[in-house]
């Protein structure tokens, strides 16, 4: 059965707790730990929904700055996936049309009327 992970980017409530009110107050801070990132790469990073990849440099980098653990800035939880088909197949309901009781309309050929 395939596993299911969810997490939750936290990285602005950990920023308004410390005061930062833009992205650009981050730029220091990381520098100051060896990560030398743009303004507009540190934008990306804090405006990120949910960020897909992150180096372990960049994550311990944050957990050092704002004095929290991995689990304080990205909560996590895993949980068993169930496919659509699966759920739709437990309510009784396969989710799949019967094709058989379906039968194309039958189509009217009209002859044009001569002008004349």
């Amino acid at each position: 059965m395939k596993r299911e992970i969810t997490y939750e980017w936290r990285i602005r409530e950990l920023m308004a707790k410390h005061r930062m009110k833009s992205s650009t107050d981050l730029v220091q801070p990381l520098k100051e730990r060896g990560i030398t990132f743009s303004a507009s790469q540190v934008y990306r990073l804090v405006a990120a929904e949910n960020p897909e990849r992150i180096a372990f440099k960049v994550l311990f980098a944050l957990c050092d700055i704002f004095s929290c653990s991995v689990e304080d800035l990205a909560p996590w939880a895993a949980a068993d996936a169930r496919t659509t088909r699966r759920k739709l197949a437990a309510n009784g309901n396969s989710g799949l049309a019967d094709l058989r009781n379906y039968r194309p309309a039958r189509a009217r050929v009209l002859d044009d009327e001569e002008d004349g």
